[in-house]
């Protein structure tokens, strides 16, 4: 077998997100020992980008808020395609997860009783999201890494997983490589959780960090697991357009929770023009209500600014096709106005805020107190992914385990805000705890040395094409203004498929890049080892795209521009099949029981 440094472990987490942070803790003070990978340093992971909040029904604002209303505004909000027991789970589980977190350590902003104080969100009934300013994602993960030390976890930082290993149909371990030495690594395991975050770098435009490259998704994939619907992306309708070097770079929601509001270039509140039918009994039809609703009047209803972000984006992109839109192709957002509504408004923004206004007057020169925001929809979150039990997070290949954004089903066709920092933590924990009680029932599995050595030499070889094969970073480039233009917010068929011939091609040239120098601090050939995930779950996307004929949540086609009520009926699943050729099937949504359509139709 090729020199490799080895590692056992009981259970191994790939991916030190919230997730990953949230399942390790679990599955260790569950008795098990725990291996927790991650692709950069502890406590760099994409979660500490979250700024909004973690939602959750604690009802500390309005006490009208309860798990039914948190169950009912995730299925409508996900269009009525989420798996409805993970919707369950979460809004029953999410209250305990965030008491929990403060417990151990975790410092939220406070009602003035003392309580953790909840602001207004997209999609969100009532005030439910617990945060931190706009700093919440930063705050879990402080407090999850610091927990996590201290149940006995062993943490390999900046390592990337290749491949994960069988024994038989079970999973038996990983296979990678550590970033700094370019050194392999094996960790032998009984069960391993994936938690490795979203899609987004398949996309040029994107909120998300460097190790978003799909690398979970594809792991699993690759291993027998199946994907579900992977058509649903999310772009989220405010990044930074503005200056260039940032642009996707997230602009939170809770700005507008806070009062911010959208305009156009003719300064006119274009939000108000469409309002689904679906949100219409729950969505202001004029400013004065929509400002008292973000002030705390329980008798307001929402402003239109808050209502889902699939519909919020194309909104904004109706504008600027419409040439109504800023001069760097977005739309105002401004939280400025609110001073003439509020005592010491400039104040109130950079307490409330104090992310944004940092960010904003750092990166763009621009003081959010007095001037609005150029703000686009960003490539942000994806809906779709590893296909999994949700009650113990288990995918179809056993001893395998997912949470997180790179799971599927909870958020169906549409996240909504603050859903994905709760769904870390109830998922975590649920995906920790059932490994190690699999873990707990197996032997150790075999590793095969001859896979481990066929491995090892496919990463070498884009050593032996250095010189010959055009650089990594071209064909990754090509990738992502393809998908963006091809497969973007608004999609058609014959894009599409012109889309599923590029891939062909950029695959071609994938096998064909080479990396120069050695494996030491080589970011040209960890870039070649993600391109082989981001062209598969690009081509699930694609896929699984054209096979939807409607527009539902994240997913809008142009060609098919209404909902068609029969495809509400089944979830779309990719497997690898025996020949290596993607395959999709409709996977019918088991009935909703009768009870949790009660609810539904009772918060309606």
């Amino acid at each position: 077998m090729a020199d490799v440094e080895t590692h056992e472990h009981d259970v191994l987490v790939i991916g030190a997100g919230g997730a990953g942070l949230r399942a390790a803790i679990e599955a260790a003070a569950s008795g098990a020992t725990v291996g927790l990978v991650c692709k950069s340093l502890l406590g760099k992971a994409h979660t500490v980008m979250a700024e909004g909040g973690v939602a959750a029904a604690l009802a500390n604002v309005d006490d009208r808020d309860n798990w039914m209303v948190h169950f009912a505004d995730t299925m409508r909000g996900g269009q009525y395609v989420n798996n409805w027991r993970m919707a369950e789970l979460h809004a029953k589980e999410a209250p305990d997860r965030v008491r929990e977190l403060e417990k151990w350590g975790a410092v939220f902003d406070r009602t003035s009783d003392g309580r953790i104080l909840q602001r207004n969100f997209g999609g969100h009934r009532y005030p439910r999201l617990a945060h931190v300013g706009d700093r919440t994602g930063l705050e879990m993960i402080r407090t999850l890494q610091d927990h996590a030390i201290h149940q006995a976890v062993d943490v390999h930082m900046e390592v990337t997983i290749i491949a994960l290993l069988k024994d038989g149909d079970r999973i038996s371990g990983a296979f990678g490589y550590d970033r700094e030495r370019g050194r392999f690594r094996l960790f032998k395991c009984k069960a391993a959780v994936l938690a490795t975050g979203g899609v987004g770098r398949a996309y040029s435009i994107t909120s998300n960090s460097w190790e978003y490259t799909a690398d979970g998704q594809s792991l699993a994939y690759n291993a027998g697991a199946a994907l579900q619907d992977m058509e649903f992306v999310q772009f989220h309708p405010t990044g930074m357009v503005w200056p260039p070097s940032v642009k996707g770079i997230l602009v939170t929601e809770g700005v507008r929770g806070e009062g911010g509001v959208l305009r156009n270039s003719e300064g006119r509140r274009f939000m108000f023009d469409d309002i689904p039918d679906n949100y219409r009994a729950q969505t202001a039809d004029n400013e004065e209500e929509g400002w008292r609703y973000t002030q705390g009047d329980k008798n307001a209803r929402r402003p239109p600014e808050l209502l889902t972000r699939d519909h919020v984006a194309r909104c904004i992109m109706r504008e600027v096709k419409a040439g109504r839109g800023s001069p760097h192709g977005g739309v105002y957002l401004d939280i400025a106005w609110i001073k003439q509504r509020v005592p010491n408004g400039a104040e109130v923004i950079r307490k409330k805020l104090p992310s944004m206004y940092h960010q904003f007057k750092q990166l763009a020169d621009i003081d959010i107190t007095e001037q609005p925001m150029e703000v686009g929809p960003t490539t942000h979150y994806i809906m779709g992914g590893i296909r999994v039990d949700g009650d113990s997070q288990m995918t179809g290949v056993p001893g395998l385990f997912a949470a997180g954004e790179c799971a599927a089903g909870l958020h169906g066709a549409n996240r909504l805000g603050g859903n994905s920092l709760s769904d870390l933590l109830v998922f975590g924990k649920r995906a920790g705890e059932h490994a190690a009680a699999y873990a707990r029932t197996q032997p150790a599995g075999r590793v095969d040395a001859a896979e481990v050595d066929r491995l090892a030499h496919g990463a070498l070889a884009p050593f032996e094409r250095a010189g010959n094969g055009e650089a990594p970073y071209a064909v990754q480039h090509d990738l992502q203004e393809m998908m963006q233009q091809l497969v973007g917010i608004v999609r058609r068929e014959d894009e599409m498929q012109r889309a599923l011939d590029h891939l062909v091609l950029m695959r071609r040239r994938a096998e064909a890049a080479g990396a120069t120098g050695n494996r030491e601090y080589n970011p040209g050939w960890h870039t070649s080892m993600d391109l082989g995930n981001l062209l598969t779950i690009s081509e699930a996307i694609a896929r699984s795209a054209i096979v939807r004929t409607e527009s539902r949540g994240g997913h809008f086609r142009d060609d098919h521009p209404d909902k068609d009520p029969a495809q509400a009926t089944y979830n779309l699943v990719a497997r690898k099949g025996a020949d290596g050729a993607m395959q999709l099937s409709k996977e019918p949504i088991p009935p909703l029981p009768a009870e949790l359509a009660r609810v539904i139709e009772e918060q309606k």
